[in-house]
């Protein structure tokens, strides 16, 4: 790619990006949220067309207008959202729109899917249904489709968001042995500890220009946050000023299905962690103490008071709140505005009898705006096109609107830039120090033990730990007692 150049409405979103990639190699691309990641991948799959500038594969121009002619071009992409028909198996979906014929040879098919499983050394049954795989399971059955139309380019956008690490190392084999076949690939991922693990060369965007390009044996991790953000950050973990007060969440006994008796205190004032394997039931103790379960036993008292939290409403009547880890499915409506997703739980605050009072609803969602620092074009934009980051500030908005007294944050910061979780640890921190109770689930163990004043380490269901917080904490510590 030479010179590629594209304008949107008031937003020049790419300037002038070189790209230069070789048979084999896997470049990692990083910038903040916004940076224009997205848009040149959209360019390269034809989604969006550039204004200028110019596509070469094998030295020879292409012009890439439609997705059909990026897979012409030999390029596939592999989006977080996995673009599979669930109630179909998974040879149906590799060969979901290759059909050239009125009838489908399904001995031939079942033939071919078996070589491109072999090819990266996978073992799927090819007439499984897709909504019984697993997430990692999927994501190879997307790889294989893109390697069934003699793919030459592949794009992995954020692959690990949604493995385990186990997985995740499942997936950095597959893409080495995709390199030895010759095949390229470009990694997206917030995550720059696998950017060094898995790239060759490392591209870092800001604000739609291109910083560097240069081999990840060269730069250190510290060099890339500098250059993605174009500033320094003082730590990675901005220092905790808060004192910790009296209890305020007491949970006790608490029991359902997954989830057996579990009891632990949250004080005002105190950030506290929950971590675990996937599957440990860390996110199943959120949701009954947000009432979106149900609990067969268990006490949840707030100050002292016991609270019959029986649904989502009586948890946030009582000023509990959830920030759930699915952020575009449970915690926006994305087809919504964001001054309307703002409001959807404050509507008995901005209405009167049948009538909504917008110009009030828009003054108190200006001032999250301003005092979350909030990126927006106006608040008539749609909750579905704003960053990652600026999503989670409206989420976390309206439960401040509501002034929640217990904030849960479920994986608060996936698929989140550096700069943006910066920004999200600071709120955190700043609703400590007002006194407000914080329980933090979260997959990245140096979140956990960067941002927590103490730590349930959850299993199987139950609490099977408890540590605090202190600069000799390690990660295979709390691994060990996640999974001993």
């Amino acid at each position: 790619m030479q010179g590629i150049e594209k304008h949107f409405p008031g937003v020049h979103a790419l300037k002038g990006i070189d790209l230069q990639l070789e048979a084999g190699q896997v470049l990692g691309l990083v910038g903040e949220n916004g940076a224009g990641k997205s848009t040149l991948i959209k360019i390269l799959g034809g989604i969006h067309e550039s204004d200028m500038g110019l596509i070469r594969i094998s030295g020879a121009p292409v012009k890439i207008r439609t997705p059909q002619d990026a897979q012409s071009a030999g390029i596939g992409i592999i989006h977080q959202e996995f673009n599979l028909v669930p109630h179909l198996t998974t040879r149906e979906n590799i060969f979901l729109g290759q059909e050239t014929r009125n009838w489908i040879n399904r001995s031939k098919e079942r033939a071919r899917v078996r070589r491109l499983f072999s090819k990266i050394g996978a073992k799927i049954d090819s007439e499984v249904l897709c909504k019984d795989l697993s997430i990692a399971e999927q994501q190879i059955v997307e790889i294989v489709k893109a390697l069934s139309m003699d793919v030459r380019l592949l794009i992995l956008d954020e692959p690990s968001a949604s493995l385990t690490p186990q997985e995740v190392f499942a997936l950095f084999q597959v893409i080495t042995d995709l390199k030895s076949q010759g095949i390229s690939m470009i990694y997206i991922s917030h995550r720059l500890e696998e950017i060094f693990q898995v790239a060759d060369h490392v591209m870092i965007l800001r604000d739609g220009e291109h910083i560097c390009t240069t081999a990840t044996s060269q730069v250190k991790h510290s060099e890339i946050v500098h250059m993605m953000v174009g500033r320094e950050l003082e730590d990675e973990w901005p220092k905790r000023q808060h004192s910790i007060g009296q209890v305020r969440l007491e949970v006790q006994g608490l029991t359902s299905n997954l989830i057996h008796d579990v009891s632990f205190q949250v004080h005002a004032g105190e950030v506290l962690g929950f971590t675990g394997l996937v599957g440990a039931g860390r996110t199943e103790i959120a949701r009954l103490i947000f009432g979106a379960d149900k609990r067969r036993s268990g006490h949840i008292r707030l100050d002292g008071e016991n609270l019959g939290i029986d649904s989502p409403r009586d948890a946030i009547q009582a000023g509990i709140c959830l920030l759930t880890e699915d952020r575009k499915g449970q915690g926006l409506s994305l087809e919504h505005n964001i001054r309307e997703n703002f409001g959807l739980p404050n509507l008995d605050q901005f209405s009167r009898i049948a009538f909504l009072n917008q110009m009030k609803e828009k003054s108190a969602f200006d001032h999250y705006v301003q005092q979350l620092q909030i990126k927006i074009s106006s608040q008539e934009q749609l909750a579905k096109n704003l960053s990652g980051g600026n999503q989670q500030k409206v989420v976390l908005s309206k439960w401040l609107q509501r002034n929640c007294e217990i904030l849960i944050f479920d994986e608060p910061t996936r698929g989140i830039d550096v700069g943006a979780k910066y920004e999200i640890y600071l709120l955190m921190n700043q609703l400590a120090a007002q006194g407000k109770s914080i329980i933090i689930i979260s997959s990245e163990l140096p979140e956990i033990i960067g941002m927590c004043d103490r730590i349930l380490v959850i299993r199987q269901g139950r609490i099977a730990n408890e540590v605090s917080a202190h600069p000799n904490l390690t990660q295979n510590q709390l691994l060990e007692m996640a999974i001993r």
